[in-house]
């Protein structure tokens, strides 16, 4: 019988690890989010933005990257310190409710419009596929990917998706890298002049959309920041910790394993920073000086420009075997999780308890198969990569402020007092949710506007 992770159990309970390298080895979750994350937001927007406005929005890249962490890490405090789900910490937020509050109706529509998002994946894998064997149509492409998704979700647990997000996060984001350092050394098409001058703060007026898309699903986006206490409560972060009882070897265990998530938390913004910032760079750097903006069929062979002209045209395979690890791997990872956010929500409007365990797995695979045919159909359907992935970035910029919100009221009003955040983390919270509501309010008003 399966053991429920998201139940306390006797045997959990453990002493948090010492020292620096003890703690790496029992990080995890992080790695999850960074598969989903280092996927079309960084592939396909990022490396558009780049395209349409040169080095100008590189300040945004940044600050998406550094600020949303501090939400990150108050989510999974609740969850490590409570033992309840993300979601069911959210529904406590005061305001209008049907059987669930707006905070999980919002999830609701933001995780409707990402499925365009796994489209566009879907799509760009296929067209990668079908470049590597022309002789399989990009539809049957399509239909063998999630064939393959299918397979490897249903009754997946949490090691398996660690084990394939980890080794996808090391594999492109290496070679990501090395091309953006090797670009450093083009003087022809590259000058550290211009990348200064991304850090002006100055608003790309006709890229203005793809910034915002880009800002809501890079770093951490509103569908990561959904996730990531799933994941703690999966790795066991909060069976480690043990039933909050008040006593002294509780809020041990409870700052002990509170540091492990927040060395998780600080271990994959580096990872997915540096990421980030070399894929804007080649699109910048590459895409843009050539004139080229990746869009519809087209967009896998644009974007290997940024491979072939920094590397030669012998990285065309190279970038081909990246593309698919970095694509594929965000459907892989975040089907798994929305999958399981969905399941809790069924919990949440009463479908199942608590500790009804199977009928959470039940759930979750029935979420598997929507979540993977419907981003099928778009893709299928629209067929423009570029569009379906800014779709799903600007869902998810709008829910920002929204789930910011969430967390400074949890951590305002529902989180223990023995494991609340210090003075530091806490101002953390506070700047990353009023500049979060600063700039996607400007957008909504320069957007309403006009």
């Amino acid at each position: 019988m399966l053991k429920d992770p998201y139940q306390y159990h006797p045997e959990d309970v453990a002493e948090p690890p010492i020292g620096f390298w003890n703690i790496l080895r029992r990080i995890g979750p992080g790695m999850i989010l960074a598969a989903s994350i280092v996927g079309s937001g960084e592939l396909i927007a990022t490396t558009t933005l780049g395209a349409e406005v040169g080095f100008a929005a590189l300040w945004i890249i940044v600050i998406s990257c550094l600020i949303k962490p501090a939400v990150q890490a108050e989510l999974g405090r609740y969850s490590i310190a409570t033992g309840q789900t993300g979601l069911a910490g959210l529904n406590e937020v005061p305001g209008p409710r049907w059987k669930v509050n707006w905070i999980v109706w919002g999830w609701v529509v933001m995780v409707a419009m990402t499925r365009f998002q796994i489209g566009a994946m879907f799509g760009g894998v296929a067209l990668t596929m079908h470049a590597i064997v022309p002789a399989i149509s990009i539809t049957a492409w399509i239909f063998i990917l999630l064939a393959i998704t299918l397979a490897l979700l249903l009754g997946g647990g949490y090691e398996r998706i660690e084990g394939l997000a980890t080794l996808k996060v090391c594999l492109f984001t290496m070679l990501t890298l090395l091309c953006a350092i090797l670009l450093t050394r083009r003087s022809d098409i590259f000058h550290w002049s211009e990348v200064w001058q991304g850090f002006e703060f100055q608003l790309p007026g006709s890229g203005l959309a793809t910034a915002v898309a880009v800002f809501g699903i890079t770093g951490v986006g509103a569908s990561e920041l959904f996730m990531y206490p799933y994941w703690c409560v999966e790795k066991g972060y909060a069976r480690y910790t043990g039933p909050r009882d008040g006593t002294p070897a509780w809020k041990h265990r409870a700052h002990g394993w509170l540091r492990v998530m927040n060395v998780d938390i600080l271990a994959t913004m580096v990872i997915y920073t540096v990421a980030t910032a070399a894929f804007y760079l080649l699109g910048a750097g590459i895409l843009h000086k050539l004139h080229l903006v990746p869009k519809s069929n087209e967009t896998i062979s644009v974007l290997s420009r940024m491979y072939t002209e920094t590397l030669g045209e012998w990285a065309l395979p190279l970038f081909y075997i990246g593309a698919i690890a970095t694509l594929y791997g965000t459907i892989f990872a975040a089907t798994a999780a929305d999958s399981r956010v969905s399941a809790d929500l069924c919990r949440l409007m009463g479908a199942f308890q608590s500790e009804d365990y199977a009928a959470r797995i039940r759930y979750r695979n029935g979420f598997v198969w929507v979540l993977t045919i419907v981003p099928v159909i778009l893709v299928l359907i629209f067929q423009e990569p570029v569009a379906m992935v800014k779709a799903g970035g600007v869902a998810q910029a709008l829910m920002l402020p929204v789930i910011s919100i969430g967390a400074l009221y949890l951590h305002r009003k529902k989180m223990p007092e023995a494991a609340k955040a210090g003075p530091l983390m806490s101002l953390s919270l506070w700047i990353a949710t009023i500049t979060i509501v600063a700039a996607i309010g400007y957008y909504a008003i320069r957007t309403f506007l006009g």
